[in-house]
């Protein structure tokens, strides 16, 4: 069992300057000892709000604090099943009117898929993955 980080809880981090470790340090003290990882789809989150960021010293800055927390974590890959299974969940949700939305889909696939848990601060959207353990930060 174990934790996969939403990048909410990343991006958090990063804009309050808290130390690349501490969010595992968070996870740690609130679910105890625990694999913490990210999925690559939640990379993919946080790497786009580094391009989209409005300053190059705040580029600079989630660059740094994205390197240095890969130190610490691990990536968790998007695999062919876990694109079957998200397939799959897409479109049962959505035979019956529930959409969710698709990176929050895949990283939910992701934690699935390694039978982990999401820890975030959007847990409206990975409320609507049926089976999926959601821990709200």
């Amino acid at each position: 069992m174990g934790l996969i980080l939403d990048s909410s809880i990343i991006v958090a981090a990063e804009r309050r300057k808290d130390a690349p470790n501490q969010p595992l340090r968070n996870i740690s003290a609130l679910a105890g000892d625990q694999n913490v990882a990210i999925s690559t789809v939640g990379l993919t989150e946080f790497v786009h709000a580094i391009y989209r960021a409005p300053t190059v010293s705040i580029r600079v800055r989630r660059e740094a604090f994205i390197e240095d927390l890969l130190a610490f974590i691990e990536v968790m890959p998007y695999t062919r099943s876990t694109a079957f299974l998200a397939g799959r969940i897409d479109g049962e949700q959505r035979a019956i009117g529930v959409t969710i939305p698709s990176m929050d889909l895949l990283i939910g696939a992701t934690a699935l898929e390694f039978g982990y848990s999401v820890v975030t601060a959007n847990v409206r959207h990975f409320n609507l993955i049926p089976g999926l353990a959601v821990i709200a930060l």
